[in-house]
């Protein structure tokens, strides 16, 4: 029997569209850790390339490294200019609340 190569898998490959984009962040935010958003916004970064990313943004390619990277703690300001370059935003909606058992 032949032997499989295989490759790791990495999310930045996949996320061509910023609907691609919203819907992998908003998997993320649903149920993940701060530290799963991060790596995920890691991801996206990635996919779109992190210098042109840093010049959309006005943050630093080192600085978005540093805020994205697996030690990093990125700001409210640093997550909004990321999300903003990229044509998103984040949105609060109510969570819908199962019907009272009888």
């Amino acid at each position: 029997m032949p032997k499989v190569e295989t490759v790791p898998f990495d999310a930045a490959d996949y996320l061509n569209s910023a609907e691609d984009v919203a819907a992998y962040l908003d998997a993320w935010l649903e149920d993940g850790s701060p530290e799963e958003l991060r790596s995920a916004l890691e991801d996206v970064a990635r996919s779109r390339g992190m210098s042109e990313l840093a010049r959309a943004t006005g943050v630093s390619r080192a600085g978005l490294y540093k805020a994205l990277g697996p030690e990093g703690n990125p700001s409210f300001d640093t997550i909004r200019a990321v999300l903003g370059s990229l044509g998103l935003r984040l949105s609060i909606t109510t969570i819908p609340t199962k019907a009272k058992a009888a």
